[in-house]
């Protein structure tokens, strides 16, 4: 009988016990459900306030959705080709269920370049910087203003907006390069663009790993194609720009040929530091001004400053196998401290602050290296090639150092040495792989000392080459590095005065004389540019050309006075036609002075 209620209890007990944990395990249940409930309410409420913010935030909606209706969709755009072109937009419209923007014509529209059917030969205009690459495209659809009696009701968009499309935004060198500079100067282009301006990024990527940068740009959080749809199914910009400009970009990655320098360079150094610093500034990072730092008076020096060298270490491939050894090669050659910095592993405005203050920067080939242009003036780029891998094909980096104005000194050194590589046939293909290849096509990339000229952006041997691991061979780094040193400028800040250009020669004039029937003289003479006497230039030399009334061609002299007495191949009484101009350091040319009409 007691073993039974023994039993028995044990029975209850261990019903209570289910009892509890059931209703424990219900309890999480619903705890986890309310959790996860409550946190997609709150991100719906977000949404639904970001929504009100944009809808409703400086904006009578009524008056918007009249003028919409009124006057509907206008355009005017700059540049010739739709690879040059910026246009501005009010109140150009984005279907989320469509997908794509919406021109609505109205009897008050205004579309200008009025294009026709040739908007799709191939585009209107370039969303990205990267010229004329068929992914990056820019149209719209048209639509009669009628025809929002039949859609959904808009959503305003109070903002300035600056639409685009980062070009691969997980690269941190595409990431400078493609968008943050070319969206920095378009914004300075309009006065509109300011930091209350909105950016709108179309490709469809998600937000990436760098995306506090884009974050830099304004003080509006950027939005991206994928959050468009939760503000409606038709989003109006009462105002916005589309497009970015390409002025300040330097490299072409080899869609069309093979990469290189671009061929008309319209950025310098000056551009490129003055992002730097606002950068800088908005990251919070402080550093002594580089002017007063370079100030040299007549009694003193400039103040030697703590030098110290960083190298980039990477983590995960074109790895440096010695990086150690390296490292302590730099600090015994040119007795200073050396840091090895990571994108991997520290933030991106720490590496910042100590790229800003460094006298060379040591780094494999990489995006990593775009950080250069943080760099002090009179610093050097030291850049490691892999094995077969030719400096020459591969400069992103060498022409942003040797752009006007940078004045960066640049270093590149190459792995000869085919035993002091580690490759990676295994892979898969996007990270340098071959084994997907043919047999023969294998062993020819193996058996390659150099890599090929090739076009982006899938070529199976640069892959192969480039995400080698390399052991550095120190004798001959150090040699290649000292040897590239020997050529480098004073560190002493160049003068302003040295990238500033003449102005036109003044009070020009010419005088002749005939010496015989076959003999003559022409005389020319002309005052310095008017900019000259506030300058200290090394070299002024000036320029005259002589051509005869009717020829083609002319005869160029290079002179250093500022008069000479021609006879050489002057004839008497003909009509000769003179211009003159000044050049500064060889190179700074001036503009010619009004032509001179001269006869003897």
């Amino acid at each position: 009988m007691r073993a039974s209620v023994a039993g028995c209890r044990m029975s209850v007990g261990a019903l209570l016990n289910g009892l509890l944990v059931s209703m424990l395990a219900a309890l999480l249940w619903k705890y986890s459900s309310l959790s996860e409930h409550a946190a997609s309410l709150e991100e719906e409420l977000h949404m639904t306030q970001q929504s009100q913010e944009i809808s409703q935030g400086r904006i009578d909606y009524h008056v918007a959705l009249q003028a919409l209706h009124q006057h509907g969709t206008r355009m005017v755009c700059t540049g010739k080709m739709h690879t040059d072109r910026i246009c501005r937009f009010d109140y150009l419209c984005y279907s989320s269920e469509a997908e794509e923007f919406v021109f609505f014509h109205s009897n008050s529209s205004v579309m200008l370049p009025n294009l026709g059917s040739r908007r799709f030969q191939p585009a209107l205009l370039d969303l990205s910087s990267v010229e004329d690459h068929n992914t990056q495209y820019f149209n719209f659809l048209e639509l009669p203003v009628a025809a929002l009696k039949l859609m959904s009701k808009p959503v305003f968009v109070p903002d300035v907006t600056l639409i685009l499309n980062r070009f691969n935004p997980d690269n941190l060198m595409h990431v400078f390069h493609d968008d943050l500079l070319p969206a920095f100067y378009t914004m300075k282009q309009y006065l509109d663009l300011d930091d209350e301006a909105r950016l709108v990024f179309m490709e469809g990527w998600g937000e990436g790993q760098h995306f506090d940068l884009y974050r830099l740009l304004s003080s509006k959080q950027p939005l991206l194609k994928e959050q468009l749809k939760n503000f409606g199914k038709l989003m109006c910009f009462t105002k916005s720009y589309v497009g970015l400009s390409k002025m300040t970009t330097w490299y072409q990655y080899g869609f069309v040929q093979p990469q290189g320098p671009k061929a008309n360079i319209l950025v310098s150094g000056n551009e490129i530091r003055q992002f730097a610093r606002t950068l800088m500034f908005k990251l919070n990072i402080t550093k002594v001004d580089e002017v007063e730092n370079d100030r040299v008076s007549a009694e003193n020096e400039p103040e030697k400053k703590d030098e110290y060298i960083v190298v980039f270490s990477r983590s995960t491939t074109r790895l440096i196998l010695n990086e150690a050894e390296l490292i302590m090669a730099l600090a015994q050659e040119f007795k200073m401290r050396v840091f090895s910095v990571s994108l991997e592993e520290q933030s991106f405005p720490s590496i910042v602050q100590v790229v800003s203050g460094a006298s060379m920067l040591v780094s494999m080939h990489g995006a990593q290296l775009i950080t250069s242009l943080f760099l002090p003036k009179g610093a050097t780029v030291v850049e490691l090639f892999p094995f077969a891998v030719n400096p020459e094909q591969y400069t992103p980096y060498k022409t942003l150092a040797t752009l006007q104005g940078m004045d960066l000194h640049y270093v590149s050194w190459r792995n000869s040495k085919e035993e002091n590589t580690v490759t990676y046939p295994d892979r898969p293909w996007e990270q340098g792989g071959i084994a997907h290849l043919e047999k023969a096509e294998q062993e020819r990339i193996l058996n390659s000392k150099d890599v090929p000229r090739h076009l982006c952006c899938r070529n199976p041997e640069w892959l192969f080459r480039i995400y080698q691991d390399t052991l550095i061979d120190i004798p001959s780094f150090l040699v290649v590095l000292k040897e590239g040193l020997r050529t480098k400028p004073s560190m002493k800040k160049s003068r302003i005065a040295n990238m500033v250009h003449p102005g036109r020669v003044r009070e020009a004039w010419c005088q002749t004389s005939v010496q015989t029937s076959s003999e003559a003289k022409l005389l020319v003479s002309w005052q310095i540019p008017w900019n000259l006497k506030f300058l200290k230039v090394r070299e002024v030399k000036y320029e005259v050309w002589i051509q005869e009334q009717g020829e083609n061609t002319y005869m160029p002299y290079i002179l250093p006075q500022q008069n000479y007495t021609f006879s050489e191949n002057i004839k008497p009484f003909t009509t000769y036609l003179v211009w003159v101009r000044c050049i500064f350091n060889k190179n700074l040319l001036g503009p010619f002075a009004d032509v001179l009409t001269c006869k003897t």
